[in-house]
């Protein structure tokens, strides 16, 4: 089960092909959905969660708790829509490209897949690049 919830005015739409792309991430991923819960908010929200919980004085676009056991999918991600819109800009792309690869990218952590180095990095956004085009397609 993917829950949408909302912190903010914002709303996304299409909610059913959302969940429909990313039950079909974590699948192509070899592992079971459970349950994801999403929580879109603002920047003084996902800051607080990271002050409390990370003990990061920082502003983010996604924390994501993960709770998956095996290759059952389980974790509540919190994506900042101020962070994401600011980031788009600041990457020149489209606000709902940049939101999708932000969801994507906290299901791949689930996933096993990290982003601290240079390697990680790269093979994290190849993944991300995949999956958006799938759900583009």
């Amino acid at each position: 089960m993917i829950n949408f919830n909302y912190e903010t005015e914002f709303k996304l739409q299409e909610e059913d092909n959302l969940r429909i792309w990313i039950a079909g991430l974590i699948k192509a991923e070899g592992f079971k959905l459970e349950e994801i819960n999403y929580v879109f908010c603002d920047d003084i929200y996902l800051h607080k969660l990271n002050v409390e919980f990370l003990n990061h004085d920082t502003l983010t676009d996604i924390i994501s708790f993960d709770y998956t056991v095996g290759k059952l999918i389980q974790g509540d991600i919190f994506i900042s829509v101020e962070r994401v819109r600011d980031n788009a800009n600041d990457f020149n792309t489209d606000f709902m490209n940049e939101l999708h690869r932000v969801m994507a990218h906290g299901v791949l952590h689930y996933c096993g897949y990290k982003d601290k180095t240079k390697d990680e990095k790269s093979t994290m956004r190849a993944k991300e690049n995949e999956y958006l085009a799938a759900l583009k397609s």
